[in-house]
Parts: structure tokens; C-alpha cells; sequence
């Protein structure tokens, strides 16, 4: 066999130590070697894979690794490509295991990497500067002394190769171990930086550019060596501005905006000159620099100057911006904007982004604010209309420039109406498609920004909106759907539906569109009108079920999970309106359908799963003919992943990971049919062994399996309490331990599921109390604790008080002032009455935990609408029984203090 020849080969060279610097290699080892190497770079994959075997065998033997440094560094007479594959598989041993190489092999790789930075082929030096950098990175930077020196030392070389190869090895170093060269008690940046600055003017622009780059570095983290250069680093800066090399001033750019962010203070005296420049770089021929350059207004958006810097630059900026969003011939090619019909070609598995599972059923309760105004834009990547060519790469100059006009319209408001409008005049109507179509991604661009100056446009807009849901270019059908979600909220809030109604009927048609793209938009956009119209959507769900159901039959592997969203998103937003006969009917079969075909290891079962769950809480009892087999399948996926994952700990090489997202989302689905099915769940909890595999799931490492775990402890403790009971003493400890503010959901969902389980376990909940008050406490009291975490803590302290009095009253006073304060935006519901149950029995057993914030719990009592009787009578009782304390002088000097609108709803509603 001709690696076994090969390996004694290798192993049969055993050089003398006096010839170990001069190391030769062996003719016949070489020779195969470089057979091997030729061979990978076949197409075949098959080839490819046996070398790949025979190149691990090999690695056996330390002295292949000299081989492969030998080719990079010395076979002149070798091809290239070959000598870089031989560089690049030993960077990858090196990446491996550097730290088993005999010092021989390591000394010797480090020497021949020196020798060969000046290589004439910038291939080689490329590689062998990659070979460096991930030496230096395996922590050999300390034990290479010599390599900062010997680099610095050949960037003062007249050889240009040499130069360039010096700092191309130093510029990989910077960028891989910055933070061992800014905390070297060497200090190798004092010497370094100004060493980097004097080659700005360099006459070779690769050195030029290699320089800024090692520079730009170190910006964002305020080196020390940095800031003492400061302005000389700003005065280089500014003479390569206009330099004639695209690398150079996309580098330029990239410094700019970082010292934005980093050293502001440096930059607001050349403010003025520094939009202007950034201006004229935003329509930088090459695309890499505009693109840089282009993001220096979402870095400037941020800070509190960019409204009194920009307002002079307005007018110059938004059309610059504009014009950067329009699709270049180049991006229509790679769109295929010119295929209008694309629904029957079927997507490729490439063509699917891996989904990451975001459930909304995870977060528990969350209190809803009085007069919320549900005018939040959306925070899913898939709505942010930046999205729409994800054929592209992932971030362009368009995305760029519309996310620039965005964050300025919420930064200039209406300020900025005069510059965009005639900009829009103008673009909306184009005869060119392309700029018709920009000007379209503008108008959403500013929706969140301009809202209310826009609004008086909109009665005009919307109507030229959906009629641009018909033009011939699917791109601008596509567009035209995410900028009316932007919209929707305005159609959705006016009386009798006169936008609404053509609105909802034009988007169903491009749901059901013949291009892929403009499907995706129109289902994504049709989730967002969901989500804002809620049940106002009610007397048209025939017709909505009817068109999502045909797009079942209609779309690709991509789109349908989009459709799932759409449908889960619909359930949420439509609740039990949705449990009619008529509807279920529709709406199950293909549900069931595409159910029963999926795998359990299918990842395409996550949205369906999401979907199901919204689906399931909605119907209710209309869901109890399907939720057998759901439910068995769930508990299934969650005892299997849980399996797999003992199975991966005890022998990792024999079990690959679980991926936990099938437990986590199946842990979701569970939840919306306790929540749904309520008490029916029970005879399914019964006959099943979720309560174990929940107790095992709670104490899994990963937050989101917990999270959804503590979700799901809540939901079966409010459906079925009789089979959760005999496990509170097992379960109640992990609660416990999971009160760990710095997660948050997690958190958030033990302390709601801890809440409930005190509502239904009564004054038993008291041998638990010592486990979890003082950390609830500790939370309430913690500053900048999210609003939802500090509700849901509040909530459950003042459930624990309604049934343990006794034992929570004596701390009243370290927690009794945020409470109130954390209580008191939030709307009248179940879980608030019996949060204030609780705190009205715990004052009656310590009113003196109460009296320093007294004036808090007034106005926390008068937060609500319209308390139950008995609630009520229990606040007047408190009211009078402390103004009878402190008699009706004092009193009245209390009460004086008090807000005017305090004061009248008491006096009102308590007569005092």
C-alpha cells in the first residue's frame, strides 16, 4: 500500500541532530506526498476523500509535518496551488496540535516560516503568513520571541516582497491576537504603531493598505500605544482620503467609523469635512468602499451629535442614500429579476436558511400595559424588508443604505419630510422600474421615523401602494408588500375598514402570487397585518383560511415555513374566534397532513410544531380530536432528544449531540395544548411519563431547554394541578435554583411557574417559602431588571403573601416599595387581584412594614380600573384603618403630597 511505503519512508529518515537545520527531505516520501497533494485538488469527491484519509494517517508521524513546510517554503520547482494546499494542511495540524509537535518539528517551522516571508509569489507569502498568525495564536507569541522583531525588522527592507510579506504576516497577528499584544508586558504596540503609521504614505498601495488595516485594529479597543498617536493617525488618515486605491480607502472608511464609536472627541473638530468625505465615499465606484463608507451613518445615528452635524447635510445625504438602494444590473442577474413565474421550480436545500427556533409561548406572562400602543416595529430579521435578497450577500449597500435612512428618519422625524418627499415624488413614479421600486423601499425605510408626518400622505399612498401590488416586476410587487406592513398599523386603526378590507384582499392575492419571492413578501407582510389588526380580522377568516390553505398546495419547501408563521401568527391573533367548525375544518387537514409526512428528525417539523402550538391554545376544545396523537409525538421527541443526550455525555464518540430544539419546541407545543385544552390535558398527563422527563429537562445546561421547561411547569399546574402535586418537593428546589436574574427568561419563567404553583398549593407553599423569597427579593430590588421579569416577580411575592401571610409579611419592608412601583402600569387581570390579595394580608399582619411607603401602595391601589368587591373593601379598610392611625391632621399634611389625579381617585373611589 502505498501510504504504508510511504509512512516507513517517513518514519525510516531519521536525520542526525547537526543536519536537523539543514533537514532534507527523502526523495520517495516527497514524491508521494506531492502525488497526494495533486490528487486533492481532484473534483471527485471520492478522490478526495481517500486522500483526506491517507493525509490523517499520516499525521501520525511528526515528521510529515516538515514535509508540508518543505513543499510551502523550498519546492521553488512545485506548482503554486500545490505548495499552498501543502501550507494550508499544515496550518491545520498546527491549528490541531501544535503543542504535541517535538520541539525539532516546531523550531523548524517557525525558522522556515521566516526564511520564506519575502517568497516572490504572493500565494506563498499569503499562506505562509496564515502559517504564522496560527502559530503565534496557539499562545507561541511568548515563546517565539523573535518573530516581532524579525518582522519589524523586514518591513525596512528594500525588497518589496520582503515588506509586503512582513506585513501581511503582522496584519494576520494584529487581527488574531490583539489582546495578547495590547497586555504583553512587553508593550510591543509602543514600538509597533508608529512603526505602522510611517508606511501612510508608503509608495506601494498593498503596504499602504496593510498599514491602516494592522491600525484600525486596535481602534475599538482604545489602546493605550493608540491613543498617545492619536493625531498622528488622524492626520495620515486624512492624506490617504482621496487615495487612488480602493483597499486603501475602504480602510480609511472602516477607521473613520470606528473612531466614531471609539474617539469621537477626536473627530467633532474635522466633523464638517468628515460628512462630506463620508458622502463622497458613499458613492465610491467600488461597492466594498460605499459599503464601508455607508455604514458610518447607522455608527453616527447613534451618537447625540448627528442631528446638529447632519441637519447642513441633509439634503445631500437622503438622495446620496436613495440612489443607493436601487438594485444594480449585477444584483438583477443574481435575483433573476427578470424570471416573473418561478412557483413550480422547487427551492434548493441551500435556498433554506437554517431557522433558529423563536418561540412566542416561551416568555411566561407578560402584563399587559395600560394604553400599550402596539406600535413597536418588528424585531424579526425576516421583517425588516432588508431582507428581500438574501441571494445577495447577506449585507450589500443597498441593505446598508436603507437601514442608514431608517435609523435617520427615527433620529430627524419630521425634519426630515422636506428633503424625502419631493425624493419620493419623484422616484414613486418613475418609468424605470428599478428606481420605482427604490423609491418604494424608501417610503417603508422611513415609516417608523416619519410616521406621524407621513400620516396625512398615506390616504394617497396606500391606495398607489396596493396598486403596485400588481405591477408586472415581481421586485416591486415584493417590495411593495414589506413597505405596506410598515403602514399597516394606520390601515388597521381607522374606522370601517376602508383601507384595511382592499388592503387584506390585495395581499392574499401575492400570497397566492407565481413568483417565490413576492410570496414570501406577501405571506410576511400578511403575519404583520395579523398581528396588528387582531380580531379586527374576524368576518374575514373564511376568506383568509381559504387563500392560506391553497398556498399549502402552491408553495415550495422555502415559503411553507413562512405559511406556518403566518397561520400560528393568525391563531394568536384571532384566539378562539378561530374554534368554529367551519374553520377547523379547513385549517387541521393539511395541518395533520404535512404532520403525518414529516420525520421526527425533520427540522422542517420546528414551524410546524410553532405553528401547531398557537394553533392548538387558540382552538381550545376545538383541538381535543387532534391532540392525542400531537401530544404523544411531543413527549416522544422530548424523551428522545433527552435519551440521545445521556447517550452523547457517556460516550461521546459513539453518539452525536442532540440537537435540542426538537425537545424545546415539542416542550412549546405542550404548553399551547395545556394552555388550550386546560383540564382535558390532564387524562393525557395521566398516561404519560411527561412529569419525569420534565423534572429531567428543568435541570438540562441549556437556558432554553429550562425556559420552556419552567413554561410548560406553569401551564400543566394551571391545567391539571392533581398529577403535578406529588412532584412540587422535587420540583420546587430546581425553581429555586433558576432565580438567576441574569437569565432572564429563564428567570422569568421560574418565577411565574412558582407563582402558580402557590395559587394551587395554598398555605402548604410555606415549607417552600425559605427557597425562593429571598432571591424574589433580591430581584425586585436589583436596578435595570427588565419591566416583564420585575411584573412576574412582583406578581409571585404577592401571590406567596395571599397564601403564606405569616411568612412573607415580616420582610414586607425591603421589598414593599418596588412592588407597588412595578405593579401599577399593569392592566386589572386575575394574576394582579390575587398579586394585591396578597400584599393587603400580609400588611394586616405587619402594617408597620408598610408605613415609610405608604404613598406607594396609595398609588399602586389607585392603578386600578375596576377591582373585584371584596378587593376593593379590602383597600378601603387598609385606607381608613391608616388614616385613623395618624389621625385626620396628619392625614391630610400626607395626603397633600400627593399627585392631584392620586388625590381625587382615592378621595373618589375610598372616601378618604
Amino acid at each position: 500500500m502505498m501510504e504504508a511505503g510511504l509512512a516507513s519512508n517517513i518514519r525510516g529518515y531519521t536525520p542526525s541532530p547537526a543536519q536537523n537545520m539543514g533537514w532534507n527531505p527523502d526523495a520517495d516520501a516527497l514524491a508521494q506526498i506531492l502525488g497526494l497533494l495533486r490528487e486533492s485538488q481532484s473534483p471527485d469527491t471520492v478522490v478526495q476523500q481517500s486522500v483526506q484519509q491517507k493525509l490523517e494517517e499520516l499525521n501520525k508521524f511528526t515528521d510529515f509535518n516538515k514535509y508540508l513546510i518543505f513543499v510551502l517554503t523550498k519546492l521553488t520547482s512545485e506548482d503554486e496551488p500545490t505548495r499552498s494546499l501543502s501550507g494550508l494542511i499544515l496550518k491545520n495540524n498546527v491549528k490541531a496540535h501544535f503543542h504535541q509537535f517535538p520541539p525539532d518539528v516546531a523550531h523548524f517551522i517557525k525558522a522556515e516560516c521566516l526564511s520564506a516571508v519575502g517568497d516572490p509569489s504572493p500565494l506563498i507569502r499569503a499562506t505562509v503568513g496564515i502559517l504564522i498568525t496560527t502559530t503565534a495564536s496557539k499562545g507561541e507569541l511568548s515563546t517565539w520571541p523573535e518573530l516581532l522583531p524579525r518582522l519589524c525588522e523586514m518591513l525596512d527592507s528594500a525588497d518589496y516582497n520582503v515588506c509586503e510579506g512582513a506585513f501581511g504576516a503582522l496584519q494576520k497577528i494584529c487581527e488574531d491576537s490583539a489582546e495578547f499584544l495590547e497586555k504583553s508586558p512587553d508593550r510591543p504596540l509602543d514600538t509597533l504603531i508608529p512603526k505602522f503609521l510611517q508606511f501612510f504614505k508608503h509608495s506601494s498601495s498593498k503596504i499602504r493598505s496593510h498599514a491602516i488595516a494592522c491600525v484600525n485594529q486596535f481602534i475599538i479597543s482604545k489602546t493605550q500605544a493608540l491613543m498617545a498617536n492619536i493625531d498622528a493617525f488622524l492626520q495620515n488618515l486624512f492624506h490617504l482620503a482621496m487615495d487612488d486605491d480602493a483597499d486603501v480607502r475602504k480602510n480609511v472608511c472602516r477607521a473613520l467609523v470606528m473612531l466614531l464609536d471609539a474617539h469621537i472627541s477626536s473627530l467633532i473638530p474635522h466633523m464638517h469635512s468628515i460628512i462630506e468625505y463620508m458622502m463622497i465615499r458613499t458613492q465610491d465606484p467600488d461597492e466594498n468602499v460605499a459599503l464601508e463608507a455607508c455604514e458610518f451613518w447607522l455608527s453616527l445615528a447613534e451618537h447625540p451629535i448627528c442631528k446638529e452635524a447632519l441637519k447642513p447635510h441633509l439634503p445631500k445625504l437622503i438622495p446620496i442614500l436613495v440612489r443607493g438602494m436601487k438594485y444594480s444590473e449585477i444584483d438583477i442577474i443574481l435575483l433573476k429579476g427578470d424570471v416573473e413565474e418561478d412557483e413550480s421550480v422547487p427551492d434548493r436545500s441551500e435556498d433554506i436558511k437554517p431557522r433558529f427556533h423563536k418561540s412566542r409561548h416561551t416568555i411566561r406572562h407578560e402584563p399587559m400595559e395600560n394604553g400599550g400602543s402596539g406600535e413597536e416595529f418588528p424585531d424579526d430579521e425576516s421583517d425588516d424588508g432588508l431582507d428581500d435578497d438574501s441571494s445577495l450577500s447577506d449585507w450589500n449597500l443597498r441593505k446598508c443604505s436603507a437601514a442608514a435612512l431608517d435609523v435617520l428618519a427615527n433620529v430627524f422625524r419630521e425634519d426630515m419630510l422636506p428633503v424625502i418627499l419631493p425624493i419620493l415624488k419623484e422616484t414613486l413614479f418613475h418609468q424605470e422600474w428599478e428606481i420605482r421600486e427604490s423609491g418604494i423601499l424608501a417610503l417603508g425605510a422611513i415609516a417608523e421615523g416619519c410616521m406621524n408626518g407621513m400620516t396625512q400622505h398615506l390616504p394617497e399612498l396606500i391606495p398607489y401602494l396596493i396598486n403596485c401590488l400588481q405591477d408586472k416586476k415581481a421586485l416591486v410587487r415584493s417590495i411593495t408588500c414589506w413597505t405596506l406592513s410598515r403602514y399597516c398599523h394606520w390601515a388597521v386603526v381607522l374606522p370601517d375598514h376602508t383601507y384595511l378590507k382592499p388592503l387584506m384582499y390585495e395581499l392574499l392575492k401575492c400570497v397566492l402570487d407565481s413568483n417565490k419571492r413576492v410570496q414570501e413578501a406577501a405571506c410576511s407582510a400578511f403575519a404583520t397585518l395579523e398581528e396588528e389588526a387582531c380580531t379586527e380580522l374576524v368576518p374575514y377568516l373564511a376568506d383568509i383560511l381559504k387563500t392560506l390553505v391553497f398556498a399549502f398546495k402552491k408553495y415550495q419547501a422555502k415559503n411553507l415555513l413562512i405559511l406556518y408563521d403566518a397561520i400560528g401568527t393568525l391563531a394568536d391573533s384571532v384566539g378562539n374566534y378561530l374554534n368554529k367548525e367551519e374553520y377547523i375544518q379547513m385549517l387541521m387537514p393539511p395541518l395533520i397532513e404535512k404532520w403525518n409526512v414529516l420525520k421526527d428528525e425533520d427540522k422542517d417539523l420546528f414551524p410546524l410544531l410553532e405553528c401547531l402550538s398557537s394553533v392548538a391554545t387558540a382552538l381550545q376544545s376545538g383541538f381535543l380530536p387532534y391532540c392525542g396523537p400531537v401530544y404523544q409525538r411531543c413527549v416522544s421527541l422530548v424523551e428522545q432528544t433527552l435519551n440521545q443526550t445521556m447517550a452523547h455525555a457517556q460516550s461521546p464518540g459513539q453518539f452525536e449531540a442532540a440537537d435540542k430544539d426538537f425537545m424545546i419546541v415539542s416542550l412549546d407545543l405542550l404548553s399551547g395544548l395545556a394552555e388550550g385544552l386546560n383540564g382535558h390535558v390532564g387524562q393525557l398527563v395521566q398516561q404519560s411519563n411527561i412529569m419525569q422527563l420534565l423534572f429531567q429537562a428543568m435541570q438540562d445546561p441549556m437556558p432554553e431547554v429550562r425556559q420552556s421547561s419552567f413554561a410548560l411547569l406553569g401551564d400543566l399546574t394551571k391545567a391539571c394541578f392533581q398529577y403535578v402535586a406529588p412532584c412540587i418537593s422535587e420540583f420546587m428546589p430546581i425553581l429555586g435554583q433558576n432565580l438567576n436574574p441574569e437569565l432572564i427568561s429563564v428567570c422569568n419563567n421560574a418565577t411565574w411557574a412558582i407563582g402558580e404553583i402557590s395559587v394551587k398549593l395554598g398555605p402548604e407553599m410555606r415549607v417552600y417559602i425559605n427557597l425562593v423569597l429571598n432571591d424574589l427579593i433580591f430581584i425586585i430590588n436589583k436596578p435595570n431588571t427588565p419591566k416583564t421579569l420585575l411584573e412576574n416577580t412582583a406578581i409571585t411575592i404577592g401571590r406567596l403573601g395571599y397564601v403564606c401571610p405569616n411568612e412573607v409579611a415580616p420582610l414586607l419592608q425591603q421589598f414593599i416599595r418596588q412592588w407597588c412601583i412595578s405593579l401599577r402600569n399593569i392592566r386589572d387581570n386575575e394574576e394582579k387581584d390575587s398579586a394585591f390579595r396578597g400584599v393587603c394580608n400580609m400588611i394586616s399582619v405587619n402594617p408597620g412594614g408598610v408605613v415609610e411607603d405608604f404613598i406607594f401602595f396609595c398609588d399602586a391601589i389607585a392603578s386600578w380600573i375596576n377591582p373585584k368587591q371584596d378587593l376593593k373593601e379590602m383597600f378601603h379598610k387598609i385606607l381608613h384603618c391608616f388614616k385613623e392611625q395618624v389621625g385626620e391632621e396628619n392625614w391630610k399634611r400626607f395626603t397633600e403630597q400627593f399627585p392631584p389625579p392620586l388625590k381625587e381617585r382615592l378621595t373618589q373611589h375610598y372616601g378618604v
